[in-house]
């Protein structure tokens, strides 16, 4: 796609990524179209940062942009997946470990005192 958006009009077209506060994740803001990467951060800078709206840009080419689809698990390591990790029944497990503890420390101070 590059070598024939160079031919129609000899400029290519940026994807502009803005973050709004330092520390936050960078999300797509829009696009520019520039005859090079000079003008493409002048032209991203004027669209998404001249109201101090961000804290920082990224201009990256589209054609350097590389979709990514698959994602083999050949492992079947579900500890990826937020809904394959048993983190309820670990956190019931160690309340009871923990109301157990308090429970025999209860009756050691009490019956020690």
């Amino acid at each position: 796609m590059g070598a024939l958006s160079r031919a129609r009009g000899s400029s290519l077209i940026f994807e502009v990524f803005r973050q709004e506060k330092k520390g936050a994740a960078f999300a797509h803001a829009g696009s520019v179209e520039a005859p090079d990467a000079t003008f493409a951060h002048a032209y991203a800078h004027e669209q998404y940062g001249r109201r101090q709206e961000s804290e920082a840009l990224w201009v990256v080419p589209r054609d350097a942009i590389h979709e990514v689809h698959d994602f083999h698990d050949e492992l079947h390591q579900t500890y990826h997946r937020v809904d394959g990790y048993p983190l309820k029944e670990k956190l019931r497990l160690a309340r009871e470990r923990a109301g157990g503890t308090a429970k025999s420390v209860d009756a050691l101070s009490a019956g020690g005192g």
